[in-house]
């Protein structure tokens, strides 16, 4: 299968798992180290668009940019979480995974058979 993105962190554990799952059904999927290459706003919008979420529903709130930056503020909207992700990609909750049936944030990694159905997820 062709055209598949991943949004990996190679050091997030269910990303990792993510991707092993792709490539153990025979899918090479476009790896973006979204890191190393953030994604640019309308991008990174209409990911997050196209997985039914909004932006604070992608907000990592561990990181110590979330505490640092206010962003547990309610009052931020859209447009102030997005600029947050942009300057701080760790912000970004990962794995996403862009597929011709959808995209879906794969967390838990299960999400992922709502794109990719043939993909076998077992008990880990």
């Amino acid at each position: 299968m062709t055209g598949v993105t991943i949004w990996h962190n190679p050091s997030c554990g269910t990303s990792r798992t993510v991707l092993a799952l792709l490539r153990a059904a025979g899918i090479e999927p476009t790896v973006l180290h979204y890191l190393k290459t953030p994604p640019d706003r309308a991008t990174l919008a209409a990911t997050i668009a196209a997985a039914g979420l909004t932006p604070r529903q992608v907000l990592r709130p561990k990181e110590q940019a979330y505490a640092a930056l206010g962003l547990d503020d309610p009052g931020l909207d859209d447009a102030a979480l997005l600029d947050a992700m942009l300057a701080y990609p760790i912000l970004i909750q990962r794995p996403f995974v862009v597929a011709p049936d959808g995209t879906r944030l794969c967390r838990p990694v299960e999400r992922l058979r709502e794109i990719l159905p043939a993909v076998a997820i077992t008990a880990g």
